[in-house]
């Protein structure tokens, strides 16, 4: 009972530490709500808080870049008008989150985040005009098809540098990787090194973890699951 209970908090925390608390004037709004909001205000204030590589693959049209890891976020964010609503969004919403708190201690009032972040946005069918790059970036379903190819079940892990839960989860899924090779192949993939192959699986959160058997996909998980619990599937 200890060891669920002590489980259960550990969760918490990863949810609570990747996604931050909102704070008063922070409003989270799923992809649909977020862009009628956004087409109703006028010159709207558009943050991408990502990486300037993450935003040079694909951003919301007019976004400007504004990296929340970056040295100068808060004197890059306080050159905007605090007294005009402010949209702020990133790859899947924890470090928006952050930053839109942030925004709040420097006196705006009206914050909106973009909940799941910008690949919730594109699953939600292209409620905006995301700009995607021209090119395929990373693995194609065709190299990707043939990783599949094995005798044994084949687990498929798409993590991320910047994901707290992916980092989380790396050491025991290493430490599977090797126990496991006998029984089960497990391959590891950059989330933004292989935005094409994300967007061809219809994949809108991270950590993720696919598990297929003769090709084909016989179960999924998005977001953090434990190490008991992933191995209860394998």
């Amino acid at each position: 009972m200890k060891s669920k209970i002590l489980t259960l908090f550990f969760i918490s925390f990863l949810f609570i530490s990747c996604q931050a608390q909102p704070v008063k004037g922070v409003q989270v709004l799923d992809a649909k709500t977020y862009a009628e909001k956004l087409k109703a205000t006028t010159n709207p204030q558009l943050l991408d808080v990502r990486t300037p590589e993450e935003f040079a693959v694909e951003h919301i049209d007019n976004a400007a870049n504004v990296n929340w890891n970056g040295d100068d976020f808060e004197t890059k964010a306080s050159k905007y008008d605090k007294t005009k609503p402010i949209f702020v969004y990133c790859k899947v919403g924890g470090r928006s989150a952050q930053a839109a708190n942030k925004l709040a201690e420097l006196g705006f009032t009206e914050i909106y985040n973009l909940e799941g972040g910008i690949m919730k946005w594109n699953a939600a069918g292209g409620q905006g005009e995301a700009k995607p790059s021209d090119k395929i970036i990373g693995m194609c379903s065709q190299e990707f098809a043939e990783l599949l190819k094995s005798n044994k079940k084949v687990m498929i892990n798409f993590h991320a540098k910047w994901c707290e839960p992916c980092k989380k989860m790396t050491p025991y899924i290493l430490k599977m990787q090797a126990e496991m090779k006998d029984k089960i192949s497990i391959i590891r993939l950059d989330a933004d090194e292989n935005k094409t192959l994300l967007e061809s699986l219809k994949l809108d959160g991270l950590p993720v973890v696919l598990i297929y058997e003769d090709g084909k996909e016989i179960w999924r998980n998005v977001g953090f699951i434990s190490e008991e619990d992933l191995k209860k599937h394998l």
